[in-house]
């Protein structure tokens, strides 16, 4: 069985320091957590779809604003602890937390009390220096952080 593949673009801003965009999951589940919660807007692509007009389209169903034009930076792809595949790009630009507007999804909650619930797929996002966007990112999802500052350190 082929691995769930998922691509995702991580924003970044020049601040005082370089600063990351990163989205919190919404629902009941991620409700009370927060370090290694956190996470790129990214979704899962299928088989023969373009990963990069995947991220795309998640950014924009997560943030509820279009994903910057570019010029974008690939990451590469990163196998997560769970087996899923994410690619990831990073692109710099900026978004205003505040108009955070995401998609939802419905799901029974509380477990087999048949009661079908509507949570926001992304219920909030907010900017982080890279120290800290280690703390609050996705344990699997951490190396995107490195290859990001490598590319920016090429670059200069």
């Amino acid at each position: 069985m082929k691995p769930k593949r998922s691509a995702g673009l991580l924003l970044f801003r020049r601040r005082e320091r370089i600063e990351v965009l990163l989205v919190h999951p919404g629902g009941p589940f991620w409700a009370r957590k927060d370090e290694h919660a956190w996470s790129t807007p990214k979704g899962e692509y299928e088989n023969g779809e373009d990963p990069e007009t995947a991220a795309r389209r998640e950014f924009t169903e997560e943030l509820g604003a279009s994903a910057p034009t570019g010029p974008w930076i690939d990451l590469g792809e990163m196998r997560q602890p769970s087996g899923k595949l994410v690619r990831a790009w990073a692109v710099e630009g900026d978004f205003d937390p505040i108009g955070l507007v995401s998609n939802t999804f419905e799901l029974e909650w509380p477990r087999d009390s048949g009661r079908i619930r509507e949570y926001p797929e992304v219920d909030r996002a907010a900017w982080f220096d890279l120290t800290v966007a280690r703390r609050k990112l996705h344990r699997g999802q951490v190396p995107f952080i490195d290859a990001l500052v490598s590319a920016l350190e090429t670059s200069n």
